[in-house]
């Protein structure tokens, strides 16, 4: 009998933890995406935006913007313009809105397209919050358009055996640990 009534509360929390969650923050993905949509912690993206030492003078790029939290927030902090790339249009419309919202429209723009199709010649900085296959799937194209010096930084998750110059763990307000990865390009393409 104990063992029924715990397994009920069980399922009554998942439940009730599924039903209130907004749909924004759900974890679902689409097979066509590179990673279901889960937002990158403010906090976090502070610290990917400190190790990216990132200034007025940067192109920020993030693939996978989701709500364009890390390329407002390098326009807000540090006068950066940034590029957000999605491939659903939900998150676009909500990037968009958020930066018009928080006053830096103009010094970002949100692109709906494929991440694997995007050209990020101009970027100085790509940030990534996907998996580690998306990364590696990446990598050839971010070594070959990106100009050497320039910097990516990956909450999470590598880039196969390309090794971070950096790598930083830290632990979140929830007292969780985070995991921030940064490589600077060299010219040398990647596959």
């Amino acid at each position: 009998m104990i063992v029924r009534a715990t397994l009920l509360k069980t399922v009554l929390a998942v439940l009730l933890v599924t039903q209130s969650a907004p749909a924004s923050v759900t974890a679902s993905q689409d097979p066509a995406s590179l990673a279901p949509f889960v937002p990158t912690p403010y906090q976090v993206v502070d610290r990917m935006l400190e190790l990216a030492q990132i200034t007025e003078n940067d192109v920020v790029y993030d693939l996978g913007c989701g709500d364009g939290r890390i390329v407002i927030a390098a326009a807000e902090l540090y006068g950066a313009r940034g590029v957000g790339i999605d491939y659903d249009p939900e998150r676009i419309a909500e990037a968009r809105a958020n930066a018009k919202r928080r006053g830096v429209g103009d010094l970002v723009t949100f692109i709906e397209q494929d991440a694997m199709q995007a050209d990020v010649s101009d970027a100085t900085v790509v940030m990534l919050y996907l998996l580690s296959s998306s990364n590696i799937k990446l990598r050839p194209m971010l070594t070959k358009q990106l100009k050497p010096g320039s910097r990516i930084v990956s909450h999470a998750f590598r880039m196969g055996d390309w090794q971070p110059e950096v790598t930083q763990e830290f632990q979140d307000a929830r007292g969780g640990t985070r995991t921030i990865h940064l490589w600077r390009t060299d010219g040398k393409e990647r596959p």
